[in-house]
């Protein structure tokens, strides 16, 4: 893709049929905005980019709201394309929506304001930057950049454009993980010491034979950055265990408490400066994928609280812990259960609300962001410092060392591991 400037923000079209106007007419309440609705000039016309597995998760949040109007859906994959404008269609009662195998043609169209990222991890980072400079504002599922560099490539873009940038960090907007945070920054734990999280055991994937690539799929557009490799239904089903493509189950779902951790010690434009990690990997010589099947990761900030995470055991166990001098405070994943110690801790956890696999109340902010053009919970350069942990402890465990780290300059105290801060795309996919 060619570089381009950034564009100016879309204006909302106000009142689109104002032409007409000149001659008397009767226009329905939903058009002015009265009795609830929204006038059509005044909603968000949203895009999205990638419509699979977890689009069709997070896109009933998005629908719900009648500010926002779902205006164009893209995939590099013919099946999922035609289900994705089916559900909208369906949805809004019309056939109005655009269906576009190719996102750039979805970045064109100066009639949509702002984009739905949901592809795989190595289109998270790479499409935000161009939605950004094409003037669209962005909800992107995380990790939001598959290394370091293009996460400073990215928060520099946004800064640049003025895009308005929130991170699929969900659990900012959640209640239980709002109080546990809380809890730990007025230090009603006492003087923070360290953060345990525990993510699950990631899967060895079989070694496969190529296949031929299916009907109805853009593989070139599949594979984005990530260096070519013939099309292998396991690697291709399976792309989060691959390094090419992903960096496995540490970065997919660490990222969620490493932006937990740096919000509640106050660095989300800052970092650790000491990683390390050590871990297990699949036997190459059995298996295809090269992420970690098991490890344990710890970091450590300037003021010495420690950073510890856990790649071990089943999904259902997944957890963050916030310990402090004086007590601690953990909320269970999977059942969103908040527990502490001392237990009388709990009397100031307010009433219960939705779990984090309702993304609403994150979507809703964006949307408030948009208005108001004041920045989302999780900007890109909150979620940038965020992924960099992870992305950190995984050069610790294929380079086999410990690493200090520069948080304002962000180099390590390695050259090899500087040379492995960025990777460079395969063209013509470059930022």
């Amino acid at each position: 893709m060619k570089k381009i400037l950034c564009s100016p923000l879309p204006r909302r079209r106000f009142l689109r049929s104002c032409a007409a106007l000149a001659a008397p007419m009767i226009l329905p309440g939903s058009v002015l905005g009265l009795n609830g609705a929204v006038a059509p000039s005044n909603r968000i016309a949203f895009g999205a980019m990638g419509v699979g597995n977890r689009a069709r998760a997070i896109l009933p949040n998005f629908l719900s709201f009648k500010e926002i109007q779902f205006v164009a859906v893209s995939d590099c994959r013919g099946d999922r394309l035609k289900s994705a404008k089916e559900l909208v269609d369906n949805h809004y009662g019309n056939g109005d929506c655009r269906a576009l195998p190719d996102f750039r043609e979805l970045l064109a169209n100066k009639e949509v304001d702002a984009v739905l990222i949901a592809t795989g991890n190595r289109w998270h980072g790479l499409g935000s930057i161009y939605a950004a400079r094409a003037g669209k504002d962005i909800y992107s599922e995380k990790p939001v950049t598959l290394t370091i560099g293009e996460g400073r490539k990215l928060a520099d873009t946004c800064q640049r454009c003025g895009t308005i940038y929130q991170a699929g960090t969900q659990r900012r907007s959640t209640a239980s993980y709002q109080f546990a945070v809380d809890l730990a920054r007025r230090g009603k734990l006492g003087r923070l010491k360290k953060v345990e999280m525990q993510v699950w055991e990631g899967p060895a994937i079989p070694l496969e034979k190529a296949a031929a690539v299916p009907a109805g799929w853009n593989y070139d557009i599949w594979l984005g950055q990530a260096p070519w490799h013939p099309f292998v239904p396991a690697r291709v089903n399976a792309w989060q265990y691959f390094w090419d493509t992903a960096e496995g189950v540490l970065t997919d779902m660490g990222c969620h408490y490493t932006d937990l951790m740096q919000w509640a010690v106050d660095a989300d434009q800052s970092g650790p400066v000491e990683f390390e990690a050590k871990g297990i990997f699949p036997d190459a010589t059995k298996f295809g994928s090269d992420t970690p099947l098991t490890a344990a990761a710890r970091c450590r900030y300037a003021n010495g609280v420690e950073g510890v995470m856990y790649q071990r055991g089943a999904f259902a166990d997944r957890y963050i812990r916030f310990i402090g001098d004086e007590g601690w405070v953990q909320v269970d994943d999977e059942t969103d259960l908040v527990t502490t110690s001392p237990t009388s801790l709990l009397s100031m956890k307010g009433a219960g609300a939705v779990g984090w696999g309702d993304a609403s109340d994150h979507v809703r902010n964006l949307i408030q962001s948009i208005r108001s053009r004041r920045p989302t919970l999780v900007p890109a350069e909150t979620a940038h410092r965020a992924i960099t942990i992870c992305q950190a402890w995984n050069l610790c465990l294929r380079l086999g060392c410990k690493l200090k780290w520069d948080p304002v300059k962000e180099r390590f105290d390695s050259e090899e591991a500087n040379r492995m801060l960025y990777r460079e795309p395969r063209a013509p996919w470059r930022a």
